[in-house]
């Protein structure tokens, strides 16, 4: 399971934002995860749970958001429908992944004196 890395390195970018600002405390995170991002929400939210304790997170909330996976022409930017073969039903150009394999830390609310 990735995830636990993956929060590892969260944690550490969170901290060091959290540092930056001499935050008290941080209450909530919102991290968006693509659907093809190969990251488990779930697991993702259980590995946060464990690892924040006893740091400035212990208190904090994750919020997931998914991303669809979009997809879209490499040479004229039409957009390709779920399902669809990826390629362009009007140039034939091979489809390109626009969204969906992302894994980004969105918000840090984070109490500050």
């Amino acid at each position: 399971m990735h995830e636990y890395s993956l929060v590892s390195a969260l944690m550490d970018r969170v901290e060091r934002e959290a540092r930056a600002r001499s935050a008290l405390a941080v209450h909530k995170l919102t991290v968006r995860i693509g659907a093809l991002a190969g990251v488990e929400p779930e697991l993702l939210r259980s590995a946060f749970s464990l690892v924040r304790e006893g740091t400035i997170c212990a208190e904090a909330e994750l919020l997931v958001e998914r991303v669809d996976a979009r997809w879209a022409c490499g040479r004229c930017e039409a957009t390709i429908p779920p399902g669809e073969v990826l390629r362009c039903p009007q140039c034939a150009t091979p489809a390109r992944l626009v969204s969906g394999d992302e894994i980004v830390l969105d918000q840090i609310e984070m109490e500050v004196p």
